[in-house]
């Protein structure tokens, strides 16, 4: 059955969703090296359950264009984009001082396929948010994108190019106001940092703080000048489950949705908040981590769903899956259907997994405080800002294949 990407009727808003999502075939073969956490293999487990769960026939699936160099440059510097280039595993020990000063090496190494490896996984998110802007989808899906630590000149923990970056920018060309939402357990430092001092986007970070990578997002960090209060973080502790995120994650969203009135919002769903992650120390289920999709769907914006970090890559197929099937409002089975990756599921073989018995040591008293600081910071916020619009940016043209 095609549905023409419609989803099927939500419960929570009985309204359909037009869903179109972004996957590569070749993704899954860029290798970051035999010890390094990072897997992109993980996109191709993704996208065998969602074909063996039938959901591809719901979604419009689309193999996205590869980002251009002038594309990347909008945000990124273009020596560090010519750069990304030209290396290769064989070049590298030739280009010593280039390594460090764009901070590529042990954990952004060079590999086969670099270069193309960026261009594709920022060619989903851009596209994403094109077809957002032209109206012809609600929900764009990029598994594949969502790599948050970037920066303008360096790479940095397993990201070379932001593209979610990259995809706001795309999307303040049709919109006065875009939100970005991350609930990777590591702080989105290079997406705050490039919308540190503007009022048009604001961003909102969920995330481990106190000797962990990246190391900022502390409460007090709240934006700068034009974009004072418009940076939110929201810092935990080890060991959250999913009742009190939800405590945090619902009356914030909910605030921001009231104060700032996006015209579209970008959900980075990074799965090493899972519980059980391999780098990660929080205890969210699946269900838990996915009630942010919902809520956030519930609101019925414009929503460009990224990847990110996850590094327990079962476990991170087992979560987008789920979370393609909130995006349409479609309940799957808990047994895991036949498929060629199944032999990693063992041995229970299914969707969900129970959290582990680990400490919470996010107290209800800390979690006040937190939720207290972060609302009384937002009530600060009077009114939406108004963004004098002057001739609107062309579109960038990223032609797609339909799979």
């Amino acid at each position: 059955m095609d549905t023409g990407g419609n989803s099927l009727p939500s419960g929570a808003d009985g309204k359909k969703r037009k869903v179109f999502y972004y996957y590569d075939p070749e993704v899954g073969n860029y290798y970051y090296g035999q010890c390094h956490p990072m897997k992109p293999h993980r996109m191709r487990m993704t996208h065998a359950l969602l074909a063996h769960y039938g959901l591809l026939q719901h979604m419009n699936v689309l193999k996205p264009h590869p980002a251009r160099e002038k594309d990347l440059c909008r945000f990124h510097a273009d020596d560090y984009v010519k750069f990304l280039k030209t290396v290769t595993p064989d070049t590298q020990q030739d280009n010593m001082m280039q390594l460090r000063r764009f901070n590529v090496g042990e954990d952004c190494p060079v590999f086969d396929g670099l270069y193309s490896f960026c261009q594709i996984y920022t060619g989903g998110s851009i596209g994403g948010a094109v077809k957002l802007n032209h109206g012809q989808c609600d929900i764009a899906i990029n598994w594949a994108g969502g790599l948050h630590h970037a920066k303008k000149c360096e790479a940095s923990g397993f990201c070379y190019v932001n593209d979610i970056v990259l995809a706001i920018l795309e999307l303040l060309k049709v919109h006065e106001r875009v939100l970005y939402v991350d609930i990777d357990i590591h702080h989105g430092d290079g997406v705050e940092e490039a919308f540190y001092v503007t009022d048009r986007v604001m961003t909102v970070s969920f995330h481990k703080f106190g000797d962990y990578f990246p190391g900022t997002g502390d409460i007090r960090d709240i934006g700068f000048r034009k974009g004072k209060y418009y940076a939110v973080n929201v810092p935990l502790n080890d060991g959250i489950d999913d009742e009190s995120y939800q405590s945090l994650f619902k009356p914030i969203i909910s605030k921001v949705m009231e104060v700032f009135r996006p015209g579209a919002v970008v959900l980075q769903c990074g799965a090493d908040s899972l519980s059980g992650d391999r780098l990660g120390c929080f205890n969210l289920s699946v269900k838990g981590h996915a009630e942010c999709v919902r809520f956030m769907r519930s609101f019925d914006v414009p929503l460009l769903l990224l990847g990110g970090g996850g590094y327990t890559i079962r476990n991170v197929a087992r979560c987008w899956c789920y979370e393609t099937g909130v995006a349409l409002a479609t309940e799957i089975d808990n047994k895991l259907p036949l498929h060629e990756y199944i032999e990693y599921f063992g041995p229970d073989y299914t969707l969900h997994v129970a959290p582990c018995n680990m400490e919470n040591k996010n107290s209800h008293d800390f979690l006040d405080k937190v939720r207290v600081k972060v609302l009384n910071n937002l009530s600060k916020l009077q009114h939406a800002p108004s963004v004098q619009f002057q001739e609107r940016p062309p579109d960038t043209e990223l032609p797609e294949v339909h799979i």
